[in-house]
């Protein structure tokens, strides 16, 4: 039997090279360079036929440790909710307050980058707070 070695997670948007700089952003992710001859990724999109323009991006944890995430174009606009997300683990071994304060300056750095705030969950027996968010095509994600 074959053992998975490497994950990719794979987002359906709109515009892809805009969905994958924002998660490049909130994860410190790197965006490639462009392909050889190309001296920026809009030169290269000028380059392809209108059809082909920001059919997909990727971006990739420069540690090699994290997923590669890849934005694909679909022509359908998201209408319900996410089956699957992301939790960005920015509160991970710590409780009460101080998670609580590394959940809202997480909050507070991505709105500025087009993040949406949502619902705050507090801790109850079972889980640690998280707060629930959306990227800039609204598609949800939690800071846990």
């Amino acid at each position: 039997m074959a053992t998975i070695k490497q994950v990719q997670v794979t987002f359906d948007c709109k515009d892809p090279e805009r969905v994958a700089r924002f998660w490049a952003e909130v994860l410190g992710y790197t965006v490639p360079e462009p392909p050889e001859g190309f001296d920026s990724w809009d030169a290269y999109n000028a380059s392809l036929p209108p059809e082909r323009r920001n059919e997909g991006f990727a971006v990739s944890d420069p540690t090699g440790a994290g997923p590669r995430l890849y934005f694909q174009r679909v022509p359908e606009d998201k209408v319900v909710k996410n089956r699957v997300h992301l939790d960005v683990r920015v509160g991970t071994g710590l409780v009460g307050e101080e998670r609580l304060a590394a959940l809202e300056a997480e909050c507070a750095r991505l709105l500025p980058l087009g993040a949406v705030r949502g619902r705050l969950l507090l801790a109850d027996e079972e889980n640690e707070s998280c707060l629930n968010m959306q990227d800039v095509e609204g598609n949800e994600f939690c800071l846990d």
